[in-house]
């Protein structure tokens, strides 16, 4: 069988596969105590976990101009002494990001000492090193600030444990998609980059294929990992079968956010956080429905993951 990345390699699966397969170990803000939308799909999370999304900004280039900066600081009638205090406010808002961040602590370094040249084999197909440690970075920077702010250090064992699952996920994914002859049209494709593009903050598939390309990777790999994330997403379709949430499931779903609210007032001495204030059930139904479909469909694609480990040939080497 022919060896075919998914878009893991520069976007990331679906929320439903990394919620699945371990891959999206960040905590995020819950869009519905917000009252946005809840279905945030990490192109990563564990996108992260599998490779970096692209950076819009990245794509143009940071040109300074040269007289802007001999200029006379008073030609725009600016009082001197206001740049300097905006300056120190300035300073000041550094310095709170880095009392958050644990004042002076160094940010970590992910430990790929020992990494085995094969670090897993799927049914005969390799996962290499290379393929490991640019997941396992990505996913890395992620946790070690996660864990500066709290205080705590990265488990990298356990990290590399949850990495190595997730790419042997993807691979048995890719695999079965491939057995079960699943097709990816045209349509089906642009379809898909345009939505990753929207999540990405881009105006449109042919943005983020643009964006992709000018950080290194050939718009063919690209259109092929595209088509292969299109193939992944027909099967965990058909993994989820009809999904139906029922109401009870919303209001239940509403009540733990509610308690979540009167948990963090409490930790904030009974005053709720501006801006957390979850809106009435009617006005966020929608958005709960989509979360506990989604949280079904993880479930669902989760259980297509164990079973195809069971009945597939999987050594790990890390």
């Amino acid at each position: 069988m022919k060896k075919v990345k998914t878009l893991t390699a520069v976007l990331g699966l679906s929320a439903a596969f990394l919620a699945a397969c371990g891959g999206d170990n960040t905590e995020g803000n819950n869009g519905a105590e917000n009252g946005a939308d809840t279905n945030n799909t990490e192109v990563n999370e564990d996108a992260d976990s599998e490779g970096n999304e692209p950076d819009a900004e990245g794509a143009s280039d940071n040109v300074e101009d040269p007289e802007a900066e001999d200029a006379d600081p008073d030609a725009d009638g600016e009082d001197p002494a206001a740049d300097g205090e905006g300056e120190g406010e300035a300073g000041d808002d550094e310095t709170s990001m880095d009392d958050a961040m644990g004042g002076d602590q160094e940010m970590p370094e992910p430990d790929l000492e020992d990494i085995p040249d094969v670090v897993a084999e799927v049914n005969s197909e390799e996962i290499t090193a290379e393929e490991f440690e640019t997941a396992y970075e990505g996913q890395f920077m992620q946790m070690a600030q996660q864990s500066m702010m709290m205080g705590q250090e990265v488990d990298q064992d356990q990290l590399k444990q949850q990495v190595a699952d997730t790419l042997i996920g993807t691979e048995l994914l890719v695999q079965e998609a491939e057995n079960r002859d699943l097709e990816a049209s045209e349509e089906d494709i642009q379809n898909t980059l345009d939505e990753l593009a929207e999540q990405s903050g881009l105006e449109s598939g042919d943005e983020l294929v643009n964006a992709i390309v000018e950080q290194g990777t050939p718009e063919e790999e690209v259109m092929n990992q595209v088509e292969m994330q299109v193939k992944i997403d027909k099967l965990i379709e058909e993994a989820s079968g009809d999904i139906e949430v029922t109401d009870e499931e919303v209001e239940q779903q509403y009540e733990e956010l509610v308690a979540q609210q009167e948990a963090m007032m409490e930790e904030q001495g009974g005053e709720a956080p501006e801006g957390s204030e979850i809106p009435e059930l009617d006005e966020i139904r929608g958005d709960l429905e989509e979360q506990i479909r989604g949280q079904k469909e993880s479930e669902a694609t989760q259980e297509l993951v164990e079973q195809l480990r069971e009945e597939g040939d999987v050594t790990v080497n890390i």
